[in-house]
């Protein structure tokens, strides 16, 4: 079966919150994540530490 491809619009406490479990079920795609305000450094920070 094909995963849905999705992308998250936001990297706020929901984004993050979804981004993690998609990685964790690894049952979605995440293609892109859009959030013009905030650096990919400060992504990643923010994803490690929650």
């Amino acid at each position: 079966m094909v995963k849905p491809k999705v992308g998250i619009n936001g990297f706020g406490r929901i984004g993050r919150l979804v981004l993690r479990a998609a990685v964790e079920k690894d049952s979605v795609e995440v293609v892109a994540v859009n959030d013009p305000f905030i650096s990919i450094d400060y992504m990643v920070r923010k994803f490690n530490i929650e």
